[in-house]
């Protein structure tokens, strides 16, 4: 028989759902409006960003965006349309690679002033310093136990 969530439950679990439909529209239309990128499609590229030579293979691309390397791929697709992003391989390695373009470095420090602006003005300056630092134990803590779930259940 299926055990309901108590009050308490059913407040966090309402105030994640909460956070996770809504967050990620404000960013998208801000993004949008103000630098034609998608939250997403700018994650992906300040990932590429963060690399050594701003390349990225797929794989571990799509598991640091938390995305289906069907989606990725996708985007890339995208980005390569644009001229932000590339593919390569590299020989005697297995694997495509994602590379960040100059032009997509440039969209990156074009777009990243806004998003941070965002993702401040949604969800941090609501908060203490000590909350934004439990934010963060907490959220770790669930992404941690989600990623081991999912490895689990071959997900």
């Amino acid at each position: 028989m299926t055990q309901w969530l108590d009050p308490v439950e059913q407040r966090a679990w309402q105030a994640i759902v909460a956070l996770m439909t809504r967050i990620p529209g404000a960013l998208d239309t801000r993004l949008q409006r103000e630098s034609g990128l998608t939250h997403f499609e700018f994650r992906v590229l300040s990932l590429l960003s963060e690399e050594a030579g701003h390349r990225l293979q797929l794989s571990d691309l799509a598991h640091k965006a938390n995305a289906s390397l069907s989606r990725l791929s996708h985007v890339v697709s995208k980005l390569e349309r644009l001229g932000w992003a590339r593919r390569d391989t590299t020989a005697g390695r297995r694997g495509v690679y994602a590379v960040l373009t100059d032009k997509g470095f440039e969209k990156v420090i074009e777009a990243a002033p806004g998003y941070v602006d965002a993702v401040r003005r949604l969800v941090l300056d609501g908060l203490t310093e000590s909350q934004t630092a439990h934010m963060a134990v907490l959220g770790e803590s669930l992404s941690d136990r989600l990623n081991r779930i999912l490895v689990e259940d071959g997900d």
